[in-house]
């Protein structure tokens, strides 16, 4: 597919202005040139053009964004200075794989002020003498070479990106901060669940302290009722004793007025 009717593809109903990333990987360049491409993508922030042949970025227009360029497994050998006055904002250029041979190619990136991250991987001014040392000397701006610094130190992942792909890890950091939320929410329900329990416990000691009190009630009152029997069966006894021995007297009294 050629490369303007991938574009056409690419922008989906929508107008170049809403457009912030395009990918025309492995489409086909007009005779090594960029075409369809038009200034009318004024917030284009990142482009990638990956394997399509082109020979030459003579063609790329004015994209006042772009932050990130991919330009890698191509057949670019020079012309760099296009880049320096189309691209002014440019931060992060793919090269790699390119038919860059000599340190004197890239001194038209010198007028990139904000670039900090170039990759050459795979081409031949990678095989020079003092290669890094070099490309660091003429590009002072630089951050990063070919993935790591001067003393050599890999970039991290969010160097690794262009500036303006940053909405994504945005939102990444709302959603974690409305998990916490929601996690101090289930923390505060947890404790109030473990009070709820701590006082159930609490009635339930209550209520068998309640219970016990009751019981131990019921017994002293049993008790008292059999001492109280006890005492009525004490009295009826002594009644009964009483009455016997008045009887007995009656028929002393009785013997004693017939022997009269």
């Amino acid at each position: 597919m050629d490369m303007k009717k991938r574009i056409h593809l690419e922008l989906r109903n929508r107008t170049p202005s809403d457009v912030r990333e395009l990918v025309l990987d492995n489409c086909r360049s007009n005779e090594g040139k960029i075409e369809g491409l038009t200034v009318d993508f004024v917030n284009l922030e990142f482009l990638s053009l990956i394997n399509v042949g082109l020979l030459s970025v003579s063609n790329l227009p004015k994209l006042g964004k772009l932050k990130k360029l991919e330009l890698s497994d191509n057949r670019i050998s020079g012309g760099l200075d296009v880049l320096a006055e189309k691209l002014p904002n440019l931060t992060h250029l793919n090269l790699s794989g390119n038919k860059l041979k000599d340190i004197s190619t890239l001194e038209p990136l010198k007028k990139l002020d904000h670039l900090k991250s170039l990759d050459l991987f795979n081409c031949e001014v990678t095989n020079l003498n003092d290669y890094r040392e070099s490309v660091f000397k003429l590009l002072p701006q630089l951050t990063y070479l070919d993935g790591y610094d001067m003393d050599d130190r890999e970039a991290s992942d969010s160097d690794g990106e262009a500036d303006g792909v940053d909405d994504d890890d945005d939102e990444e950091g709302e959603d974690e901060d409305e998990d916490g939320e929601e996690e101090e929410f289930d923390e505060e329900d947890d404790e109030d669940d473990d009070e709820d329990e701590v006082e159930g416990e609490e009635d339930d000691e209550s209520g068998d302290e309640e219970e016990e009190d009751i019981v131990q009630d019921g017994e002293v009152d049993d008790d008292d009722d059999d001492e109280d029997e006890d005492d009525e069966e004490e009295d009826q006894g002594g009644k009964g004793e009483k009455r016997k021995r008045e009887a007995d007297d009656e028929d002393e009294e009785d013997d004693d007025d017939e022997d009269d």
